[in-house]
């Protein structure tokens, strides 16, 4: 077969509409293995000193799981809570660049994207940019957006109650137990080696500063790990242009 038909063959195979199954099973998948996880953040919440009421809060108006591990691993280490929201805060800001993309693909009705807002997340938009069609891909959000909402907050409340009649979470560990999902999660991510420059940069900074800074400020320092990298790249990018024109 000529190369240019092959071309064509796979151009349209990757355009066939997909199975409605096939995007339910694959977004039931991620939003049960992610929606566990929420019995991880209720451990923690409770183990800083949140409610059952205050940890079931976050996750419901929350609901983007690195913020709410941000902000109350922040709390636990005795750190300002303006500065563990701002931490948290600047986290969840990935989530607006996620919400631009998917109005687009998506298109929802102008009624039903504030309540759809509140499902943008990593895990959705993965799931929804994944599909070859704007029907798969709404069903792959909705489906992923309602399953991980719903398993999210069950488990969050299962965790909060668990951690309050284990007592001292730090005595059994669990005070681990949030950076450990946290971190098990944000690893498949990092894909190429800008990515894992930000990554490395930002935990040298934040343990580089969290002797000498108050709770939550090393979060916020970390942050800058990213502008850093990309401004060395863009540097880069430019030394060769310079070097390719002369």
């Amino acid at each position: 077969m000529p190369a240019d038909s092959r071309a064509g063959s796979a151009a349209r195979s990757a355009l066939e509409p997909k199975p409605d199954s096939a995007v339910v099973r694959d977004a039931l998948g991620v939003g049960i293995a992610v929606g566990l996880s929420g019995f991880a953040f209720g451990v923690t919440s409770a183990g800083a000193g949140l409610t059952v009421l205050q940890t079931c809060a976050l996750s419901l108006l929350v609901f983007t799981g690195a913020s709410q591990f941000a902000l109350v691993g922040a709390l636990a280490a005795g750190g300002n809570p303006l500065a563990a929201a701002a931490g948290a805060f600047f986290l969840g800001v990935r989530n607006a660049f996620y919400g631009l993309r998917l109005s687009q693909l998506l298109r929802l009705p102008g009624p039903v994207r504030p309540l759809a807002a509140q499902w943008v997340i990593d895990e959705t938009t993965a799931v929804a940019l994944a599909q070859p069609t704007r029907r798969s891909a709404r069903i792959g959000f909705t489906v992923t957006g309602l399953t991980l909402y719903a398993l999210w907050n069950l488990t969050t409340f299962a965790g909060a109650l668990g951690a309050e009649a284990l007592g001292d979470t730090n005595a059994w560990g669990l005070d681990a137990a949030g950076p450990a999902v946290f971190l098990a999660l944000l690893a498949p991510m990092l894909r190429t080696t800008t990515e894992r420059t930000v990554a490395g940069l930002a935990v040298v900074l934040g343990l580089g500063f969290l002797p000498v800074l108050p709770a939550g400020v090393p979060v916020l320092v970390a942050a800058l790990a990213a502008p850093a990298v990309l401004w060395l790249e863009g540097r880069k990018i430019t030394g060769r242009r310079k070097g390719s024109d002369r």
